[in-house]
């Protein structure tokens, strides 16, 4: 079996030092200015105008990371929720424009709700139906435009939660993220499980995965290799997937360094 290759996490500033690393090989990318605060509220045509000029060249599967700060999916209420659905539906504008056929957004759910999944019975049925309500016309657009929605864990305790939720919503449209940090940071400070066993709570359902680094307890977005995670377990439990999701390495610093990481994962025959 080939190894899998390996995209990154980029934006207008950090692209050009992994151009030539990225559209060598045609690796994927994941677009994140979008996704800043506050820039869906401004006029954005003259960013999206400056990465169509830098994605000439570019022939990799390519995605965004969606707005999502401050944007609870689950919100109860309609009228803030009418906000949020509107800035993901920019965001899949966003997408199109860019030729993006994948869209980041966060899960609702939070280690509160599950500690009182038993003390308030009623918490998940409505974060199931606000959801549902609010991403019900992002995902009748994202199906016009032929992008697919995935749902990211990140105080995500139970990984079994969002998984539930995308497939109780049932759209061709939506599935499931992982964020590898995201997942150790809940297993070291709240007990969470590991984060092998949420890549296999998600199987069959698995779109997208954001390969990260940590301490276990903060999240570092340090390089694969920078911090405890142990990684073999981690390809691994991704190989046993029958689906084959998006590698999206999502490192804050030291961009240029990623050829080299990669390299060093090569070497361990886990990807490439």
């Amino acid at each position: 079996m080939s190894l899998p290759r390996l995209g990154a996490a980029v934006m207008i500033d950090t692209y050009p030092v992994l151009r030539e690393w990225i559209c060598g090989p045609g690796r994927a990318i994941e677009i994140q200015d979008f996704c800043g605060i506050g820039v869906l509220e401004r006029d954005h045509s003259d960013l999206i105008a400056a990465w169509k000029t830098l994605l000439h060249g570019h022939s990799g599967p390519r995605g965004i990371h969606g707005p999502f700060f401050g944007l609870d999916i689950a919100n109860p209420d309609t009228e803030v929720r009418a906000i949020v659905q509107k800035r993901l539906l920019q965001g899949l504008e966003v997408a199109e424009a860019l030729g993006a056929d994948l869209m980041v957004i966060h899960s609702p759910f939070t280690h509160w709700h599950q500690l009182n999944r038993a003390n308030y019975p009623s918490v998940y049925p409505g974060l199931t139906e606000a959801s549902t309500a609010c991403l019900a016309p992002v995902l009748a657009r994202a199906a016009d435009t032929g992008c697919t929605l995935v749902l990211e864990n990140c105080d995500d305790t139970d990984p079994t939660d969002r998984v539930a939720l995308v497939r109780s919503i049932g759209h061709p449209q939506l599935k499931v993220s992982l964020d590898t940090g995201h997942a150790d940071i809940c297993h070291g400070r709240y007990d969470a499980p590991h984060v092998v066993d949420y890549i296999a709570a998600a199987a069959g359902l698995m779109g997208h995965v954001h390969l990260q680094d940590v301490d276990g307890y903060a999240d570092r977005h340090w390089h694969p290799g920078d911090g405890r995670i142990a990684w073999r377990p981690v390809f691994e439990a991704l190989a046993a997937l029958t689906e084959r999701p998006r590698l999206t390495l999502e490192v804050r610093r030291d961009f240029a360094r990623l050829p080299a990481t990669v390299a060093r994962l090569e070497a361990m025959g886990l990807a490439c």
